[in-house]
């Protein structure tokens, strides 16, 4: 016997948004462990950067996208849990669309590019390196991008379809 939504505690509208909470938190969690000096998967994600490792790209490309990633579990949690209204809602969706946007564009637009090889990237660009992000990373930007766009989507259908705090009795 299937159990309704109601009597688990969850609702289907929340599903996308707890995937791209889990997905950020899955993100920022791999940055951090670079950040502190992991090394597994750096090498075909960085390239010559991960044996390098200056101190802006740890600052930056390390524990500030981790943060950044932080941000975003955040909103896809305010995504999927809030009953924002006005300005605020509006913000949070502006938000993840533009979170959908800029992963897809990334996920989609290497991709694209290394399958096609139109800026000759042979030399800066190794063959593992070109397969991993093929096979693992850009899926998982694109993963992440569907995850956003779908868990705003769905927090804009939720909040429409709510009654309005002040039409409660």
């Amino acid at each position: 016997m299937k159990r309704a939504p109601e009597e688990t505690g969850a609702e289907p509208s929340t599903l996308w948004g707890r995937i791209a909470c889990l997905w950020a938190a899955a993100f920022a969690g791999l940055h951090f462990y670079w950040a502190v000096g992991g090394d597994v998967g750096l090498s075909v994600s960085a390239g010559p950067l991960a044996t390098e490792r200056p101190l802006w790209f740890v600052v930056v490309g390390l524990w500030g996208v981790g943060a950044l990633c932080l941000l975003g579990a955040l909103l896809a949690w305010v995504l999927a849990r809030s009953r924002l209204r006005g300005v605020p809602a509006l913000l949070a969706r502006w938000l993840g669309w533009s979170a959908s946007a800029l992963l897809l564009a990334r996920g989609v637009g290497v991709e694209v590019l290394l399958l096609t090889d139109t800026t000759h990237l042979d030399t800066s660009v190794s063959e593992s390196q070109r397969a991993w992000t093929l096979a693992l990373w850009n899926p998982w930007f694109i993963a992440g991008g569907l995850a956003f766009g779908l868990a705003t989507l769905r927090s804009s259908r939720h909040a429409d379809a709510a009654p309005s705090p002040t039409s409660r009795g």
